[in-house]
């Protein structure tokens, strides 16, 4: 794994954006969140299925390594929890922007 030194004085450069064209604006960055949504959500999906199978093959006796089993069930949760607090907070703005009144 290959790390990359944290400097203040020279920051990691930013992804390409690509400009939002004037028609269709609006449903290009819903469709682009959406996928992004839904592409994160896979990514969740398959390290929860990553860490069954782990647990599966340590339950069978096929893995040895407790520590390997138990970093997969740890890395599963943590992202679970975090897309808990970005569902909560998605929620709640929902809720803030319903109660403005115009």
């Amino acid at each position: 794994m290959l790390l990359t030194p944290v400097s203040l004085l020279m920051p990691a450069p930013l992804q390409e954006t690509r400009p939002v064209s004037q028609t269709g604006g609006t449903d290009a960055v819903a469709q682009s969140f959406g996928n992004l949504l839904q592409q994160k959500l896979d990514e969740l999906n398959n390290l929860q299925q990553q860490a069954d199978a782990l647990t599966q093959e340590y339950f069978a006796g096929k893995v040895e390594d407790v520590h390997q089993v138990m970093l997969a069930l740890e890395e599963a949760n943590l992202s679970l929890q975090l897309a808990m607090q970005v569902r909560n907070k998605a929620v709640e703005a929902y809720q803030e922007i319903s109660r403005m009144q115009i």
